[in-house]
């Protein structure tokens, strides 16, 4: 079977609406809803909204910002990693987050906490 021509997607064709759920957004986009996944774990800057049940929201912006990478994708035909340096670039950011530094405890809450976990240690050792 022929691979489809996959050709620019106009972002003014964007409804104007608040949230898109992922079928809608693979839709403007072009891509099929498992490229949009997938682009989430390449991208940083992909983080749609879920609600309780899972399912993915897309907003106005989420939706621009899949056209950019699509057209860097399949239209100036970047791989990957050259999209994400180019969204950098760009001023978007594409680095992932640094880890957030642990919590400093000060002495007397370590004392406390290792008191409880003995204590619950007691708790399961003796019936």
């Amino acid at each position: 079977m022929p691979k489809r021509k996959v050709g620019p997607v106009d972002p003014n064709a964007i409804p104007d609406k608040p949230f898109f759920k992922i079928g809608e957004a693979a839709r403007l986009c072009a891509l099929k809803p498992y490229v949009l996944r997938y682009w989430e774990t390449e991208f940083a800057s992909i983080k749609p909204q879920k609600t309780r049940s899972g399912q993915r929201l897309y907003r106005r912006r989420d939706i621009e910002h899949l056209l950019r990478i699509r057209n860097l994708l399949y239209d100036q035909r970047f791989t990957i990693e050259g999209a994400r340096t180019r969204l950098r670039e760009l001023g978007h950011d594409e680095a992932a987050p640094p880890p957030l530094p642990p919590p400093e405890l000060d002495v007397e809450t370590m004392r406390k906490i290792k008191q409880a976990l003995i204590e619950l240690i007691g708790l399961v050792e003796d019936p």
